[in-house]
């Protein structure tokens, strides 16, 4: 069993800060902080579903393209509500047994733990990136992070929706920042000067 907790805590934070920032850029090319805000909230749902292996419509099809025109306007609210469930659906035993659907396919339930988890911690990096925060993460996420992203093939194909390509990263880069360049995230990412 992972614990999101840490991860979720860190993302919950920065909630206060993205609202009036929905249209900033964020690491994920061509996603606005209103974008990715949107995509949080679905997987935060999603994921819960898939801990507590809830037969509905919204595991078992693939998430719809992140778009804050979907934003629900309660989300600096409902956001950190949906982390907290999500949290305690995957703290029960249960959640990491057996198999389980999100993001329309069906696969181990330990592995959907392992995804949601990585999600959370991602998902946090960048939106910690694009509103100029720094971002810890804690040893075992960041491991957690690094085997997932490890396992997935330097492969177009296999990274399809899940992440870009490999961003090449000093082998004695922090395990965090080696995690990053796995997903398909350039560590060094900055906001854009928006003067410029």
């Amino acid at each position: 069993m992972l614990d999101l907790e840490p991860a979720a805590v860190r993302l919950r934070a920065l909630v206060p800060d993205a609202t009036g920032r929905l249209t900033a850029p964020t690491p994920c090319a061509g996603t606005s902080v209103g974008d990715l805000l949107d995509h949080i909230m679905a997987l935060a749902l999603a994921f819960r579903y898939a801990a507590d292996k809830t037969d509905t419509e919204i595991v078992k099809r693939p998430p719809p393209e992140p778009s804050v025109s979907r934003l629900d306007p309660s989300w600096p609210s409902l956001l950190p509500e949906r982390l907290d469930a999500l949290v305690a659906a995957w703290r029960e035993p249960a959640a990491w047994e057996g198999t389980t659907w999100a993001g329309g396919q069906n696969f181990p339930a330990a592995e959907a733990g392992a995804v949601a988890l990585d999600e959370l911690v991602l998902h946090g990096w960048d939106l910690a990136k694009a509103l100029g925060r720094g971002y810890q993460v804690d040893p075992a996420s960041a491991e957690a992070v690094h085997a997932f992203a490890s396992a997935v093939p330097d492969d177009p194909e296999a990274r399809a929706g899940l992440f870009g390509p490999v961003v090449p990263v000093p082998a004695d880069a922090p395990l965090f920042d080696r995690a990053l360049g796995l997903a398909g995230r350039n560590p060094a990412w900055t906001p854009p000067d928006r003067e410029g």
